[in-house]
């Protein structure tokens, strides 16, 4: 299910991306910048509610995070620094995302689907925003306990499959708000489900 497995298949096009927005002379550094303008228009239009521009820009602010790695490859300028930076951006690319979900009013989870408990849809995405910092904090901390010699790779739900399903969230909730609800919960179980992989990862090569 993770993408992480299937990198190779999208290194061709990588290439080309990196070959083309390379033209234009930005760093890869800027271009991972610059994916936050767009995340935080995004943001705005999810708390108006309107939701397929929202999606539109969120689609933007992932695609500049796809440039970034792609220019630094193709231009040789590959650094473990811009490869911190781009980490940290990304981080709060997804945390204004589910910040702006928390304070818009969404319909329960619990009224579509009966054997969930009543909980309000805040919770959800509050459970969704642990479990993607939490799935980042165990591979992060597993390296600095030295429990793991290698980083902590893979699991349910990465970071680009929580991106995608939660880009579909937001666009299909132009036409029904529902599968924004729906989606978020699901989101929520997976990447809480993944940290607990990692976690269990981690624990395992404990020496």
């Amino acid at each position: 299910m993770t993408l992480y497995r299937n990198r190779e298949m999208f290194q061709r096009l990588s290439i080309s991306i990196g070959l083309f927005f390379s033209r234009l002379g930005l760093t890869p550094n800027q271009w991972s910048v610059f994916s936050i303008a767009p995340a935080i228009v995004s943001v705005y239009f999810i708390l108006q509610k309107d939701f397929l521009p929202a999606s539109v820009l969120f689609g933007i602010s992932a695609f500049f995070d796809i440039i970034d790695g792609s220019v630094a490859r193709v231009t040789g300028r590959v650094t473990i620094k811009g490869a911190y930076l781009d980490t940290i951006v990304d981080r709060y690319v997804e945390f204004l995302i589910i910040l702006s979900l928390i304070l818009i009013d969404v319909p329960r989870p619990s009224d579509f689907i009966g054997f969930l408990p009543p909980l309000p849809f805040s919770f959800w995405v509050a459970a969704y925003l642990f479990g993607s910092l939490m799935t980042t904090y165990a591979k992060a901390a597993a390296m600095e306990k030295r429990l793991v010699e290698k980083e902590i790779k893979g699991g349910l739900l990465e970071r680009a499959e929580r991106m995608v399903i939660l880009f579909f969230a937001i666009l299909l909730a132009s036409y029904n708000i529902i599968f924004l609800s729906i989606a978020i919960t699901i989101l929520a179980l997976l990447a809480n489900i993944t940290a607990l992989q990692r976690i269990w990862t981690g624990m395992n090569n404990q020496e």
